[in-house]
């Protein structure tokens, strides 16, 4: 299947992929393709997102509440709750920073070959995050639109269509929660999808 994908949409999974990275998640969900659409700006599926107000910040913060962190991240609230107990989890990160090197904690953008080496050693990596069911279906429900529209391949269009036939991802589920309409959002898409070819 994956080579029908056009390089646009074969983009979206490496964003998508890395996106599952930087939040720490061991799976690549429907709200990671939703990043990695967001993050393809070339894509037709990218501008009608835009168009609809949806931002990459937005949907991360949304993920991030609705699915959390993996790895253990803490965020202000923990750093609160650990404050009232006499815990200062910036000087934490301070001395663990002075100790290592600046940056240490942070997972998002991390290159520094100290962690990939640790992780690596784990047996896990970014090559090795699998595909969740519902994003899995998600793609095939891609192919599926390419096919109903007689396209001979599978853009960044048709991967925001087969999320949104989906319909019950975490991606679905911030959309809505973004006050879009999903039905909107497809019509938009295919009207996106008919001015570009």
């Amino acid at each position: 299947m994956f080579e029908w994908f056009t390089q646009g949409a074969r983009q979206v999974l490496v964003l998508a992929q890395a996106g599952a990275f930087n939040l720490g998640h061991d799976y690549i969900g429907t709200e990671h393709l939703l990043l990695g659409l967001l993050g393809e700006e070339e894509g037709v599926a990218a501008s009608v997102l835009g168009r609809s107000g949806l931002t990459d910040e937005a949907v991360r913060a949304a993920i991030v509440d609705i699915v959390g962190c993996g790895w253990g991240r803490l965020d202000d609230r923990d750093a609160e709750v650990l404050r009232e107990i006499g815990i200062d989890l910036h000087a934490v990160r301070a001395s663990i920073e002075a100790a290592f090197w600046p940056g240490a904690l942070d997972v998002v953008g991390d290159r520094r070959r100290p962690r990939r080496r640790r992780r690596a050693r784990c047996g896990w990596t970014p090559a090795a995050i699998p595909f969740a069911p519902r994003a899995k279906k998600a793609l095939e429900l891609a192919l599926r639109e390419a096919l109903c529209l007689e396209d001979r391949f599978i853009g960044t269009e048709h991967v925001l269509l087969g999320l949104l036939r989906e319909g019950q991802g975490v991606a679905c589920k911030l959309l809505v929660d973004a006050g879009i309409d999903l039905d909107v959002l497809r019509q938009r898409t295919l009207q996106a999808r008919d001015e570009a070819t």
